[in-house]
């Protein structure tokens, strides 16, 4: 239980005591020391349902106050808040159960399990993965973390565009690099894919099939063409992933729904309910119904079906695989796409609720203060992999989720390069360094260091420390704020404000050079403090580096 938990509690309990039911009490840190270490504004919620000031529904609750673990210093009422200044052995209760939780420390098993999937990136298989796509893969890996957290079980799945004149013109574009390679004559399409990675599949697809493609109808060549660039085109994209630091549990093709028959079924489905009619030579989706702007077409008049309806295809197969819970994280391009697929979802017959889509918005690279637009070998984009190249998984990874999903990212190339404290991620890893540096030196020195785990804590005392505790403390909450409100770059600026109070505490306090009993207690907040951060970055996917 948190600090914050446990003077909630307290309030829970007076208001009970006189009679007021209440189930919702936040308790935060203060702004300044003067102001106590925590306060509540449960008064000023209460006021207006009791019709009575805050002052005198403050005065209420802490007259009524019990402290069973006497934790508590002093309580005063300032401006109708209720503020709590807690005795020092507070605050080693945070070291102790850190200590004993290490890696688990704000882990729940609230999910107990639920079976989830989080569907994201999902490329179309035409070209290499942009740096969009980094930033929807950061996002969506770094949620299922999260799931993973609080004790979910959660299937990562990637959906693989594979049908479409996208992917016939990827063929049409390979078949004329591969013309031009072997000086045939050739005409490119208006249309086609123009960047240097079609001659990069074009050089691979004359060594596999040789002359004897040419020796084939159009029609079965282009077929063969088709599947093996986009073959070689998904295995550029896993191995990009992979070494961005994501794994997929399932690659689900749109192939597999036609071959299923699951666009038939789902459009039957919809069709029993009384949600299809004709119009225009065309059979609509009634989505207005369901609360959508317009009606959508599902059979176009030439009698092929749309994107939209394999998209309701492919959702109804995940609740048939046994989903609770399905989150799609899509780009800013697929925003009017949410009220649709929320409607399709409630006419199969499902709960829309358990739908869940998260849009995040487009990222502008820079360097040197000047927007970088085109890519060396796509053309039209800078590739992911061009971006791990140059700064790393690991910058890559906490600058893609270090701004809200809802707000456009500027990424700076050259920022996420500085080896410097200026740099978020470097700041952060550069604490989680010292912490080891420290126990290194304290190996070489022969101090006995499992004695911190049982050592007098009552020796933490300086205002450094209680700080660094207390941001400590915020851990939990901060992690379940982040995952509920699905705010990843709320767990990156909580490591940000953990490293500097780290920083402020290691360069103003002696550690290893102070008597035994100081010098335990303070190894005792610096194995706390390194044990925090790295499970923060354990979450987002970035790694903790012992030297730097």
């Amino acid at each position: 239980m948190t600090l914050k938990r446990y003077l909630a509690d307290r309030i829970l309990d007076a208001l009970n005591k006189i009679n007021i039911k209440f189930t919702e009490v936040l308790v935060d840190r203060t702004q300044s020391p003067e102001f106590g270490h925590y306060a509540s504004s449960v008064s000023f919620n209460l006021s207006k349902i009791l019709k009575k000031s805050p002052y005198e529904i403050a005065k209420d609750i802490v007259g009524n106050l019990t402290d069973p673990s006497e934790l508590i210093d002093k309580v005063e009422i300032k401006n109708g808040f209720i503020n709590f200044f807690l005795k020092e052995k507070a605050f080693h209760l945070v070291i102790k159960e850190i200590i004993k939780e290490k890696e688990n420390y704000g882990r729940s098993n609230e999910g107990k399990g639920e079976k989830i999937q989080i569907e994201f990136v999902s490329a179309n298989p035409s070209g290499p993965l942009h740096v969009g796509n980094g930033r929807g893969g950061a996002l969506g890996d770094v949620l299922a973390n999260m799931f993973e957290w609080f004790g979910y079980k959660v299937e990562r799945e990637f959906y693989v565009n594979d049908m479409g004149t996208q992917m016939n013109l990827l063929a049409l574009s390979v078949e004329a690099r591969m013309k031009e390679l072997l000086g045939m004559p050739f005409e490119f399409p208006e249309d086609g894919y123009h960047g240097e990675y079609i001659k990069d599949i074009a050089k691979l697809a004359v060594e596999k099939f040789g002359n004897d493609i040419w020796n084939l109808p159009q029609e079965e060549r282009l077929e063969r063409l088709k599947e093996f660039a986009k073959d070689t085109i998904l295995e550029w994209q896993r191995e990009d992933l992979e070494d961005f630091g994501i794994r997929f549990d399932c690659w689900y093709k749109e192939s597999s729904l036609h071959k299923k028959g699951l666009l038939k079924e789902a459009f039957e489905i919809l069709k029993a309910g009384g949600y299809t009619y004709e119009k225009d030579g065309a059979v609509w989706f009634a989505s207005t119904r369901f609360g959508d702007e317009k009606d959508r077409v599902l059979i176009k008049s030439d009698g092929s079906s749309t994107y939209f309806l394999a998209d309701i295809a492919y959702h109804l197969d995940k609740y048939r695989r046994g989903f609770s819970r399905i989150i799609d994280i899509w780009g800013a391009d697929h925003h009017g796409h949410v009220p649709r697929m929320k409607a399709s979802v409630e006419a199969l017959g499902y709960d829309p609720n358990t739908l869940e889509l998260i849009i995040y918005q487009i990222v502008h690279l820079f360097r040197g203060g000047s927007a970088v637009r085109m890519s060396k070998r796509a053309g039209e984009m800078v590739t992911l992999r061009e971006l791990l190249d140059e700064v790393g998984k690991d910058a890559a990874r906490y600058f893609f989720v270090m701004r809200d999903p809802n707000s456009q990212l500027d990424f700076d190339i050259d920022l996420a390069k500085t080896q410097s404290t200026n740099n978020p991620v470097y700041y952060v890893q550069y604490a989680f360094a010292r912490c080891c540096s420290l126990f290194k030196q304290a190996e070489v020195r022969k101090i006995e260091t499992e004695k911190m785990f049982n050592c007098d804590l009552s020796y933490l005392k300086d205002p450094l420390e209680i700080e660094l505790i207390i941001t400590l403390e915020d851990f939990p909450d901060i992690l379940r704020n982040a995952f509920y409100n699905r705010a990843p770059h709320r767990l990156t600026f909580y490591l940000e404000s953990l490293a500097k109070s780290f920083h402020s505490f290691y360069n103003s306090l002696r550690i290893l050079q102070e008597e035994e009993s100081v010098m335990y207690a303070r190894m005792a907040l610096v194995f706390a403090t390194q044990q925090v951060i790295k499970n923060g970055l354990d979450i987002i996917g970035v790694s903790a580096p012992e030297k730097m």
